[in-house]
């Protein structure tokens, strides 16, 4: 007689952005049955966001990759493993180590990054590896690197907690890091005299807590930072102490700086120069003020010296390195700073090491003992497909990443892709856009089935560990690309167990370290796997003098650099090379929504994620829509000098005149045409070679459908393969799938249509009346299948179609309602705001009507932002909308 097993709780850390929330995950008999935030965990106390809460809604094994496949042909293990080594050393036999590259990702663990970077700079010889962090964090890296010496965050979570002013600048943190966000909220509250800046051409949800909002003009960053260090100088807001004791080359950059006088910075920024003025006041007269930055200000074709900028900022003032005070880069990643540790980027040499220094080539070649070592940077992202696309390189191996998706230009990445004689993709989804051009597809395994570290942004090295055994055949990333080392013939790539991999690398980290560099993680040198398993989150450096790690780092004003010295660096503004003119007269943005992340291949599998948008907006000022006859939720078209794509426009007064947004998560496994990346340009920072995503040129114009429809189904069927529409979305529902189309020609005969398109058997009912049909499937009087075709957008309420799809029968009255089209007011709840509670936006109106006057009184109704928090500054929002006294609002409090 077999007994079950006890439950337990396996701790690990989130799968999303830089935060890096611990997690407890609840094991029974083998599958995570629950999830909560780990109380303990320094990272976010047992908060978390409405994305970490739903992680176990998106581990199901659809669309997994669970076999290796050659050519689309199921293999096994060692055939794929082998065909891999051979192709790839044929290339590199004929045409030189230079002609291969990988291609990895911030999803990966820090023992995957380490693996494949030895592999590829000294096994094959090469530095042709490069990680989609260059999208998202290179230029803050190359910020702190030149001028600090050392890609070092200076900062710590906790200087969130007592700064007194807070610039958050090029970052929607209510929405992309929400757990320091609700930190933040907590701080103010518990310090009502700590001041707020948010410095952002659109006005997001994190304004809602914001003293001063500046809608800055998009690409004018270093316009602002120059300004600040302008007015410094001339109001006795220096440090001079510190600028003569720590830093070099202050001069120089005051002077860059010096034609920068309110007037001009507000003409140049196009804002209020009497807001500017107290902003800077208060940098100046505040003891300890932290900027807070992110993607706004990286994603540019000058994304380093925007970071610079601030930098020149808190080292003018000394304003670094200690409490509550710095320029602090926030990742976007879960473990963008762990790639950034072992040598993920293509100039780089793990352990913080330059690829262009000999002595530090000698030392990591020396400690890996390996037969050779990149002796030059490799190829960075964007340059590394036009290699591809000019036949330089020849083989590539992406890994768990999705470029066709997230890179700008996806016709050149697409035309590079076909080009390319060898394309290995290891992923553990099993459809993508880049699995299409894929020559061998090696199944990797995902969250709470992976098991390494990570570093969040605050350098704060967590244990991810696995909850679950990998699913069907998958591997872990370290063990496929160890793997294939052996393959090729090259020794040191023997691992039993993920543990050595990191004793391997703490051990690098203090090889001819002597305090050379602050990361050191040397501490971890013998580290046993049981102690390992047991890790508890801790700072870097991790050593003798640290042995519990360091919060804080450069405190004695001493910096990575030759001379001890942070370096200022002269700064002047460019402009976006992407520039607007007659043809391409609007200026586009892009980011993240409040619950997808990236392109939607775990999100989007949670219905309760994708309630709160549930197909791809163009959010444009009202004005604008108005100049070009557009409404709200139509269909528009959109391009750029490089692509195209087509979704719904959203009237938003929120975004500036000539200025829209559109959001990156959408491809072509969820719309027919909604990959913001396409429009973009492959424009770069000449430095640190990021692509310059958040500064477009586009056009919109009308599209010209005759035919609009919703389809509805409890299972899902692949839309892209069997429906011919000219344009579609899909959606993740709680009852299947849902399906938004337009076409340019109307579908006759809609029943034999749904019929053919679907597959599905049952008893079939069609009722049209004027322009509109609808068209449903009973299977043993259950709903199974639901469509309506209009000339107009059907407008139909989702809670309805909850209901309607959750009926084991369906009532006579039901069966009537679906074949009108109409649904009962009970189920009228508008659009989801709180998407843990499943609370709409009517439910929210009706209790503003019926006396809520702030977040915690909708709260206490209706338990709306009382989990996560994520929804606070949308309830802030439509509390002012329905003329409810601002000064009454009250800052939404910190979940304890």
């Amino acid at each position: 007689m077999s007994c079950s097993q006890s439950p337990y709780i396996v701790q690990s850390t989130c799968a999303y952005c830089g935060v890096g929330c611990g997690i407890d995950i609840t094991v029974n008999n083998g599958k995570a049955s629950a999830l909560v935030g780990t109380v303990e965990h320094p990272a976010n106390f047992g908060q978390l966001c409405v994305k970490g809460t739903n992680l176990l809604a998106t581990t199901d094994l659809t669309n997994r990759l669970l076999e290796p496949q050659i050519n689309n042909q199921t293999v096994d293990w060692p055939t794929a493993t082998q065909h891999v080594a051979d192709k790839f050393a044929q290339i590199i036999k004929e045409h030189g180590p230079d002609a291969v590259a990988f291609y990895v990702s911030g999803q990966l663990l820090t023992e995957d990054y380490y693996i494949a970077n030895k592999l590829m700079k000294g096994y094959i010889g090469s530095a042709n590896i490069d990680t989609n962090s260059r999208l998202c964090m290179s230029s803050a890296v190359a910020a702190y690197k030149r001028s600090f010496g050392e890609d070092v965050v200076p900062c710590s979570y906790d200087d969130l907690d007592s700064t007194e002013l807070l610039l958050i600048t090029g970052s929607n943190a209510a929405w992309t890091h929400p757990v320091l966000f609700q930190r933040i909220e907590r701080a103010k509250k518990r310090n009502p005299a700590m001041k707020i800046v948010v410095i952002d051409p659109r006005k997001t949800a994190t304004c809602q807590i914001a003293d001063y909002f500046l809608p800055i003009k998009p690409g004018t960053d270093v316009a602002f930072f120059n300004g600040l260090l302008n007015y410094l100088s001339d109001n006795n807001g220096l440090n001079r102490d510190y600028i003569t004791k720590h830093t070099q080359g202050f001069e120089q950059a005051a002077l860059a700086a010096k034609k920068w006088s309110l007037a001009e910075v507000s003409a140049y920024c196009d804002v209020d120069q009497k807001t500017l003025a107290r902003v800077y006041q208060l940098f100046a007269r505040t003891e300890k003020v932290l900027s807070f930055y992110s993607m706004g200000i990286n994603q540019s074709n000058s994304g380093t010296d925007k970071c610079q900028s601030i930098i020149n900022c808190h080292l003018a003032t000394g304003k670094i390195a200690k409490d509550g005070c710095g320029p602090f880069s926030i990742t976007g990643q879960p473990n963008a700073m762990g790639g950034r540790e072992v040598g993920g980027l293509s100039n780089q040499l793990a352990s913080h090491m330059d690829i262009e220094n000999p002595e530090h080539r000698s030392t990591v070649q020396g400690f890996w003992q390996s037969p050779t070592i990149a002796n030059k940077a490799g190829y960075k992202a964007i340059d590394l497909f036009d290699a591809i696309d000019d036949g330089k390189v020849k083989a590539v191996w992406i890994m768990a990443t999705n470029p066709m998706v997230s890179l700008p230009d996806g016709n050149k990445i697409a035309r590079a892709l076909n080009k390319c004689e060898f394309v290995v993709v290891s992923d553990c989804a099993e459809n993508n856009d880049t699995l299409d051009f894929a020559d061998v597809k090696l199944p990797a395994t995902p969250w709470l089935e992976k098991n390494g570290t990570v570093t969040n942004s605050e350098r704060r090295i967590s244990r991810q560990t696995n909850a679950i055994a990998p699913s069907g055949a998958a591997k872990h990333d370290w063990k496929i690309i160890a793997d294939v080392a052996k393959a090729m013939g090259f020794s040191g790539f023997d691992y039993s167990h993920v543990s050595e991999i990191f004793r391997e690398f703490a051990q690098l980290s203090g090889f001819e370290n002597n305090g050379k560099r602050v990361f050191d993680i040397s501490a971890f040198s013998a580290i046993t796997p049981r102690q390992y398993d047991r890790l508890k989150p801790l700072q870097w450096p991790v050593n003798d003098t640290y042995p519990e790690g360091k919060k804080r780092v450069y405190e004695d004003g001493q910096f990575s650099t030759p001379s001890g010295k942070a370096l200022f660096f002269p700064i002047t503004p460019r402009q976006p090379t992407q520039k607007l003119s007659a043809k391409f007269p609007l200026r586009l943005n892009s980011g993240r929504l409040r619950d997808q992340w990236h392109t939607m291949s775990r999100t989007g599998k949670s219905a309760q994620l994708t309630a709160h948008t549930d197909k791809c907006y163009l959010y444009i000022n009202p004005d604008d829509a108005a100049r070009l006859n557009i409404v709200n939720d139509e269909i528009v078209n959109i391009t750029s000098s490089v692509g195209q794509a087509a979704v719904h426009a959203k009237l938003d007064k929120n975004q500036r005149l000539n200025e829209c947004f559109m959001p990156i998560h959408w491809n072509k496994q969820f719309a027919s045409s909604a990959n913001v990346s396409n429009l973009y340009a492959s424009i770069t920072d000449p430095l640190s070679g990021q692509a310059e995503i958040k500064h477009g040129a586009i056009a919109l114009s009308k599209t010209d459908f005759t035919q609009f429809g919703q389809l509805h189904l409890s299972e899902e069927f692949i839309v892209q393969s069997q429906m011919d529409n000219d344009f579609w979305s899909k959606a993740r529902t709680h009852y299947g799938i849902s399906y938004q189309f337009a076409n340019s020609q109307r579908e006759n005969d809609l029943l034999n249509w749904c019929q053919t398109s679907s597959h599905i058997s049952g008893e079939w009912y069609q009722f049209s009346q004027g322009d509109t049909s609808y068209v449903i499937c009973l299977q043993a009087n259950k709903l199974v299948f639901l469509c309506y075709v209009s000339t107009t957008q059907p407008k139909i309420e989702s809670a309805w179609l909850n209901y309607v799809f959750s009926q084991s029968s369906l009532s006579e009255a039901d069966i009537k309602s679906l074949l009108a089209g109409t649904s009962s007011e009970e189920f009228a709840k508008g659009k989801q705001i709180c998407s843990c509670f499943n609370i709409g936006e009517k439910d929210i109106e009706g209790a503003i009507k019926g006396g809520c006057s702030s977040v915690e009184q909708l709260g206490e109704t209706l338990k709306c932002g009382t989990n996560c928090g994520s929804c606070k500054s949308e309830l802030a929002a439509l509390l002012s909308e329905h003329h409810i006294d601002k000064a009454s609002l009250i800052n939404s409090t910190w979940v304890e």
